[in-house]
């Protein structure tokens, strides 16, 4: 049915992400097929890296672990962009492309009248890609 899912993750944020993972997991397992980690981290230092070469080595790590603690396939992806907080959907919709994948697992929140204002990061890649988008909160 799919042949890669792809779920974007917060490295600052792994606490919070253990569901929309296990969900990607499971789905994988199900089918059979890989799981690509994307991360987006800025060039600048920050409380979870001090260069985009070290972001990428943490990311790597997390999806090894998970692959090893799960036995499915899970490779990392590290994208660099000069300001995430703005860049996250873009390059979100950017990874979708690079690494082919057609079913996208990600955490969500409950929405909140903010949401009228600025959509969540989900709702715009779903109406942005032509792809699954499966919303995990």
């Amino acid at each position: 049915m799919y042949r890669k899912i792809l779920t974007p993750i917060d490295l600052a944020h792994r606490d919070r992400l253990a569901k929309a993972v296990d969900t990607a997991i499971d789905l994988a397992r199900h089918w059979a097929i890989p799981v690509v980690l994307v991360g987006v981290t800025e060039a600048a230092p920050s409380a979870i890296a001090h260069n985009p070469q070290e972001y990428a080595r943490k990311l790597a790590a997390f999806a090894e672990e998970t692959a090893q603690a799960t036995g499915v396939a899970v490779e990392a992806r590290a994208y660099t962009a000069h300001d995430p907080a703005t860049q996250i959907d873009e390059t979100i919709l950017k990874a979708v492309a690079d690494t082919g994948a057609d079913l996208v697992v990600m955490a969500s929140h409950a929405p909140t009248i903010g949401d009228a204002l600025v959509p969540s990061h989900g709702g715009r890649l779903a109406s942005h890609t032509a792809i699954s988008v499966f919303l995990v909160r």
